[in-house]
């Protein structure tokens, strides 16, 4: 079984006046997540905290899934979030078209499970260098993807923001899974655009790279957005994997 340590920061920035962000940081289940909310003061936060609460909820309710059950238990996370989002924005109507990014890892025996919607990111740290790891729901990433624009012009762009998958917006969700093999020193990164719009990936890397405790990664990663401008909420999770047992 995966051991990891595990911690979550999360800020409101320096332009917002409310934190529509939410995250779950749980070693002993083996469990990361993270949601950016959307909809507007308080509904995003009411649907980033949907989101957290039923991840915590399902994965608490038994032991760690085995491997092969870990993709399913994960996209039934997301359907479960998804559902309890729509019915609560259809009973209050001040909550009407709230949603949330949703990222999730989930640790096995031997390796990681993956669920992504939205613009939030997850990143593998491995080996000394940084890897992305989901990909952008988003418009510019569909410009990229197309060769209308570059990565460096989609950082900028007015559209940058407008995201394209969103948990609790159609009764339909389309959940990117992932897996794989997970080896000692794997360092995780969960984070809100809040954080990948402000500091570049290499920042982003020398950050993790340092000889520092996983608290102080997190807080420097969450500092150096808001040194940039914190224009949005900042969170950040992260895993580290320490070994099978």
């Amino acid at each position: 079984m995966i051991r990891i340590e595990s911690c979550g920061r999360t800020d409101v920035g320096l332009r917002r006046v409310n934190n529509e962000d939410a995250f779950v940081s749980s070693p002993e289940l083996g469990l990361l997540a993270l949601a950016d909310g959307m909809g507007g003061a308080p509904s995003g936060e009411v649907a980033s905290g949907i989101f957290a609460d039923t991840i915590r909820e399902l994965f608490s309710a038994g032991p760690r899934p085995a491997e092969g059950a870990a993709g399913d238990l994960v996209r039934r996370s997301f359907l479960l979030a998804n559902q309890r989002i729509r019915e609560l924005a259809a009973r209050a109507p001040e909550h009407k078209d709230m949603g949330c990014t949703g990222e999730m890892v989930v640790f096995t025996d031997e390796g990681f499970a993956v669920g992504h919607v939205g613009d939030s990111r997850i990143y593998l740290f491995r080996g000394g260098r940084l890897r992305q790891v989901t990909k952008d729901h988003s418009f510019v990433q569909e410009q990229v993807d197309q060769g209308v624009l570059t990565p460096g012009q989609a950082r900028v762009h007015a559209f940058r923001h407008v995201i394209l998958r969103a948990v609790g917006i159609q009764d339909a969700l389309a959940v990117d899974l992932q897996s794989g093999s997970a080896y000692p020193g794997d360092l995780f990164l969960l984070c809100s655009d809040g954080l990948s719009d402000m500091v570049e990936d290499s920042h982003i890397e020398k950050s993790l790279a340092a000889d520092r405790s996983l608290e102080e990664k997190a807080d420097r990663l969450v500092r150096s957005a808001c040194d940039a401008g914190g224009h949005d909420n900042v969170t950040v999770v992260l895993g580290l994997v320490l070994r099978s047992e």
